[in-house]
């Protein structure tokens, strides 16, 4: 059982710049993918940045070149770094996980979450 926790979210003006962290405990001994995503209201969630166990990385277009996803190097921390943050990634954004089997790809649901964290960006 993996426990996420997010923290780092707040208000910003559009522009500004906000690093958010997901503390990861449990699921000892295994390989797992992790992903952020957000979800806006009105609006479905959306996958904002992934890096799987083997440390490959991909982004939303939406995002790419603005944001940027890391860990720790004991893997029990997440990161995303969102820089030139624009009003429309304003949404509650979420740390989430999955167990990748070695040399697979991820698995495209993930089944550990976290209880999200606000980001509001002001125009």
């Amino acid at each position: 059982q993996v426990h996420l926790v997010e923290s780092g979210g707040g208000s910003v003006q559009a522009g500004g710049s906000l690093r958010l962290s997901c503390a990861a405990s449990g699921g000892t001994y295994q390989r797992y993918c992790m992903a952020w995503f957000r979800q806006a209201p009105g609006k479905e969630r959306e996958r904002v940045a992934r890096i799987s166990s083997y440390g490959s990385i991909i982004y939303a277009e939406s995002v790419k070149g603005r944001f940027t996803i890391s860990q720790d190097n004991a893997k029990t921390t997440l990161f995303l770094q969102m820089n030139s943050l624009k009003p429309e990634d304003t949404g509650t954004y979420y740390c989430a996980a999955v167990s990748q089997s070695a040399g697979s790809w991820c698995p495209s649901e993930y089944n550990y979450w976290g209880q999200g964290t606000q980001v509001t960006v002001s125009s």
